[in-house]
């Protein structure tokens, strides 16, 4: 591991001192540090964040991969943090060109959805939904012969812009 730089300026100003630190800037994970996010932080600001093209974040948390070129357990090694969560970026293949169906093949086996799309609402607005989330088990094998694992995967994705993302009140609700 390289050393770290650091430096100390005393500026001229007698009547008052200012020390600057000048860190050189590197990828390190604090000690201590947990990345435990919310799916509402998740959705938010990273996802948000990234599709947005806003500047990135200095410390490379969530990183951008194919997640589908490789298998469940090849994933962990590949991610900055976690022991039992690993968050990435990833764009979402089709399984046809022209279909909206996504491709989750994977090389040994593949993703299967367990459900919906689970709205993901603001806490400062709560009728805004601001994302989905979509969970997903993995099976080993092909299609209709897969054997499912222990493997699990939660999918985040913005809402379509164009399906109004206010929240449906419960028909007991309604006037």
């Amino acid at each position: 591991m390289e050393e770290q730089m650091i430096g100390f300026e005393e500026r001229s100003n007698k009547t008052r001192k200012e020390v600057v630190e000048v860190v050189e800037e590197e990828e390190v994970v604090l000690p201590g540090f947990r990345f435990h996010p919310t799916d509402e932080e998740l959705v938010g600001f990273y996802l948000r964040r990234k599709v947005e093209k806003k500047k990135p974040l200095s410390i490379d948390i969530i990183k951008q991969i194919d997640i589908y070129k490789y298998d469940p357990w090849d994933l962990p090694k590949l991610s900055n943090i976690g022991e039992k969560e690993w968050y990435f970026f990833c764009m979402r293949g089709r399984k046809y060109r022209n279909s909206i169906r996504p491709n989750r093949v994977t090389g040994s086996g593949f993703w299967k959805a367990t459900g919906i799309d689970r709205p993901i609402y603001s806490c400062n607005n709560p009728d805004e939904c601001i994302g989905l989330k979509k969970s997903l088990v993995y099976y080993r094998g092909s299609a209709g012969k897969g054997s499912k694992t222990d493997w699990m995967m939660h999918e985040f994705r913005l809402p379509s812009l164009t399906k109004p993302a206010i929240r449906a009140l419960p028909a007991s609700m309604k006037q």
